[in-house]
């Protein structure tokens, strides 16, 4: 991101949409840069997180791994508490 930009942040969150826009709602949801990956069973899960880090691949993007949660059951996102039992808040 170009040092100063007074628009960074929804120029980011605009490139996160247009990279990740074949799967959002799908398997993926992107705020800024928080990407939040979600499946049903662990197989599917595997797919997805393959699907997604390849995409940043491909992409030239890049996420600093002790930055990223793999395989939780439960995540704190967005205020939020996403469990397999749903959303609380």
């Amino acid at each position: 991101m170009p040092f100063g930009l007074t628009n960074a942040p929804a120029a980011f969150m605009d490139l996160m949409n247009r990279v990740f826009k074949p799967y959002l709602d799908q398997f993926v949801v992107v705020f800024i840069d928080d990407i939040l990956v979600y499946s049903k069973s662990r197989g599917e899960h595997e797919r997805h997180l393959s699907i997604i880090l390849q995409t940043l691949r491909d992409k030239q993007l890049y996420a600093k791994l002790k930055k990223c949660e793999f395989w939780l059951d439960k995540v704190s996102f967005l205020g939020h508490m996403v469990t397999k039992d749903g959303i609380s808040v």
